[in-house]
């Protein structure tokens, strides 16, 4: 009801304004500003400036075209504001596309570095900071015993996830139709992460909003992606704890195995559910302790639970899925580094309201139960009911890095299979999920440097929307080994996978999918 009412309310601004006109030019954004601000009712343009060409510098990349820039903000329930921009590239460049992005983390900024490369393409690009500021909240990173505002504001921690894109959108929308007299042909969403779920939470609670969401490596079981966190530190303490050279070792032992599943070897494994591995052949025999050639009996302990992920204590059933094979080297922060930025922020800031919680007390039955019940409901996105957004004509697609170091890979496996049973079958015609052999969390994997590490899931998706060609393949490009920047691969709609079909094992095409 309130994107309703916010609706409504912008309603002057688009009427205001003559379709028969030019674009208004990006050198003079400052009196586009002043013609709009008192039209705009519920939102305020906050700052406005003209941005010459090469000279905004975000995330090592310069804007190649000149933009009007436009800082504004949205009130929403609880007297708060959602902080955005509107970035307006030169009419000469603009591609007649609405592009807004995610946020990561526990986000707090706009994510910048994801609107400017977007613009160099052509895009208006819209980003919010989710609702709250991260300067007021540790700088935008958890750590235990840290208070946290916005955690204990719940419409805050709603718009965090749930609502926030939602709340800022159509101000976007109608800033960039206002700009150009004229509308955007097509409005996308793209985010990873957080970002990623945030677009399952504009798939399932605002399904309306765009023409197509990119969604990767999503968090959007966020509450039992941040118990897998605390399952993954917890079973790794003491002499449990695997070191580098133990999961590099883990990892070399299951490549050795398994990287010729798809034809070639190339340091990577295709398809980890293929991999027939079993961590406890590399136990040390009772003379052995060196971690460079074998694991201790307690390592392969802990590498097992972390294979199979949290599991209720009461039943037995799984919490969370665990990781794949051959993502063991990148696993190093899952042994502590990320239940203290996150797990235990949440369970002392919002599930226990008590900031000397200790993590290592968390009963894995009841206490479950209040995490559901006291987080789950305001940051999940689980519902498998997509059925409004296929309905509406929109098209999504989700990826994720088998090798992510963040996100259990075969999570978005399984919700996609949910969403199937859900509907009935097969979902293709509009929401397919991309697995990346050897991806890490939004790009390249830190220990993967010959895979390429920038999925265009972005071109893919607009072909999807405005020609109604279903994406049959991803282009994958960049890896980090700057040796190898010819490198391309082939990503595939799951469940086909990239075989080998001979040639050049650097090039995509010689890849095809099938299953």
């Amino acid at each position: 009801m309130r994107l309703l009412l916010l609706l409504a309310a912008l309603i002057p601004l688009s009427a205001a304004v003559p379709t028969n006109q030019s674009a208004w030019t990006v050198e003079d954004c400052t009196k586009f500003a002043s013609s709009i601000r008192n039209l705009t009712v519920g939102a305020t343009i906050l700052n406005s400036s003209y941005v010459p060409e090469n000279t905004l510098h975000v995330s090592n990349t310069f804007n190649t075209v000149a933009l009007c820039r436009l800082f504004g903000e949205v009130p929403y329930a609880g007297n708060n504001f959602v902080i955005f921009e509107t970035w307006l590239p030169a009419s000469d460049t603009y591609n007649k596309r609405l592009l807004v992005v995610g946020n990561g983390g526990m986000a707090g900024t706009i994510a910048e570095g994801d609107m400017i490369g977007n613009l160099n393409k052509g895009y208006a690009v819209a980003g919010g900071n989710a609702g709250h500021l991260a300067s007021e909240n540790n700088g935008g990173s958890g750590a235990p015993g840290i208070y946290l505002p916005y955690l204990h504001d719940e419409e805050q921690v709603k718009a965090w996830i749930h609502n926030s894109i939602a709340y800022f959108t159509p101000v976007a929308r109608e800033l960039t139709s206002a700009f150009y007299h004229e509308a955007p042909k097509h409005s996308y969403y793209q985010g990873c992460s957080t970002g990623g779920a945030q677009g399952y939470a504009l798939a399932q609670f605002h399904p309306d909003l765009f023409d197509g969401i990119v969604a990767g490596c999503p968090g959007n079981w966020y509450s039992h992606l941040a118990l897998s966190f605390l399952w993954n530190s917890q079973v790794t303490k003491g002499s449990n704890f695997l070191s580098q050279t133990a999961l590099d070792l883990i990892t070399r032992k299951v490549l050795a195995k398994c990287d010729t599943i798809d034809g070639v070897e190339d340091g990577v494994v295709e398809n980890p559910l293929e991999c027939d591995f079993d961590v406890a052949s590399l136990q040390c025999s009772s003379s052995e302790t060196n971690s460079s050639t074998c694991l201790t009996p307690a390592q392969v302990s802990a590498a097992q639970k972390i294979y199979t992920g949290p599991v209720d204590s009461r039943s037995n059933t799984s919490l969370y899925p665990g990781f794949s094979v051959g993502s063991e080297t990148e696993w190093i922060g899952q042994e502590e580094e990320l239940a203290q930025a996150f797990s235990v922020p949440i369970l002392q800031n919002i599930v226990f309201d008590n900031l000397s919680y200790d993590g290592s007390a968390f009963n894995w039955g009841t206490d479950v139960d209040a995490v559901d019940e006291k987080v789950g409901t305001l940051i999940d996105e689980i519902s498998p009911d997509l059925s409004v957004l296929k309905a509406s004509g929109a098209k999504m697609i989700t990826f994720q890095g088998w090798a992510d170091p963040y996100n259990a890979a075969t999570w978005p496996i399984q919700h996609l299979k949910q969403i199937e049973d859900s509907v009935g079958g097969d979902v293709s015609d509009w929401f397919r999920l991309f697995m990346i052999p050897g991806g890490g969390h939004c790009g390249g994997a830190s220990n993967y440097h010959q895979v390429p590490g920038t999925w265009h899931a972005l071109d893919a998706l607009v072909q999807w929307v405005e020609t109604g060609q279903a994406p049959t393949e991803i282009l994958a490009t960049d890896p980090a080994d700057e040796s190898l920047n010819f490198k391309t691969s082939k990503l595939c709609p799951w469940p086909q996978t990239a075989k080998f079909q001979g040639g050049d094992s650097n090039d995509w095409k010689s890849f095809e999918c099938d299953k």
